[in-house]
C-alpha cells in the first residue's frame, strides 16, 4: 500500500519504502491550495514530468529546504543545475529506468510540450512508473491519451494511476478511461483538473462515468492523504 497526498493541480507525494517523492510542485500560485505550507513539504525525491510553469514553480524553494534529488530528463535536471545550483539530481530519458533507494523508475513517454517560463527548452515530457516493494503505480504528467500506454502492463502490474482528466490541454475523462485499460487499472487518482476555468470539472459526473466502466476514480480533496 502507498500512501499519498494531494497538494492540487498536478502535485502529489508519495510516501514510498520510507522516503517521501514528491511530483511537479506547483502549489504557491495555486489559490485552491492556499492553505498548504510548502515549508511542511517533506521530499527526498522530486520528480518532475515537464518544464511548464505549473509543474515546477516550486522545485527551487522545496529542493533547497530539502535537499531533494530531482530525478527528470537531462534537459531539466541541466536546466536547474545551471540556472538554480540544483547538482543533487538524476537525469533519464525515455524507455529508460533506474533502481533508487525507494525502488525502481521507468521513464515513460507522454505527449504534450515542455518549455520553461524563460523560453528554455525543458526536452520531451515524461511520466514514472515507480516500482517498489510497497506497490506500483503510474504518473502519467501532463499527456495526452497514446498508445504506448499499452507498453505498460507488459511491464509492470499496477496498483494504480495518476492521470489528467481536466481536459482542453490534457487527457479528459473519457480519454482516461480508456488510459485506464490500456494501463490495465482498475483505480485512477485524477489530476491537473480544477485549477483554472478551462479544466474544471463536474465531479460526480467524472466519478459516474468511471463507475459504469467498472473503474473508480478518487478526487482526494487538496492536503489530503489517502492510501492506496
Amino acid at each position: 500500500m502507498i500512501k499519498i497526498t494531494f497538494y492540487g493541480h498536478g502535485c502529489f507525494g508519495a510516501s514510498v519504502n520510507g522516503y517521501n517523492l514528491l511530483f511537479d510542485p506547483f502549489i504557491t500560485p495555486n489559490e485552491n491550495a492556499n492553505h498548504i505550507n510548502i515549508d511542511e513539504i517533506p521530499a527526498d525525491f522530486i520528480l518532475i514530468s515537464h518544464s511548464h510553469e505549473d509543474h515546477v514553480v516550486d522545485v527551487e524553494s522545496i529542493a533547497k529546504r530539502t535537499g531533494a534529488k530531482l530525478i527528470s530528463n537531462f534537459e531539466i535536471v541541466d536546466w536547474f543545475s545551471s540556472n538554480c545550483g540544483l547538482k543533487n539530481s538524476h537525469p533519464m530519458n525515455h524507455g529508460g529506468s533506474w533502481e533508487f533507494e525507494f525502488g525502481k523508475v521507468k521513464y515513460v513517454n507522454a505527449i504534450h510540450s515542455s518549455t520553461f517560463a524563460s523560453g528554455d527548452s525543458g526536452g520531451n515530457p515524461g511520466g514514472f512508473v515507480i516500482e517498489s516493494n510497497d506497490g506500483c503505480f503510474y504518473y502519467a504528467g501532463d499527456t495526452a491519451l497514446h498508445m504506448d500506454m499499452k507498453l505498460i502492463p507488459m511491464q509492470f502490474n499496477l496498483n494504480f494511476a495518476l492521470l489528467p482528466i481536466g481536459d482542453n490541454f490534457t487527457m479528459g475523462i473519457d480519454d482516461a478511461i480508456i488510459a485506464a485499460n490500456f494501463v490495465e487499472t482498475d483505480k485512477v487518482v485524477g489530476l491537473h483538473y480544477d485549477t483554472f476555468g478551462y479544466i474544471k470539472i463536474d465531479h460526480q459526473k467524472a466519478k459516474e462515468k468511471f463507475r459504469k466502466k467498472n473503474l473508480t476514480l478518487l478526487l482526494p480533496k487538496i492536503g489530503e492523504e489517502i492510501t492506496i
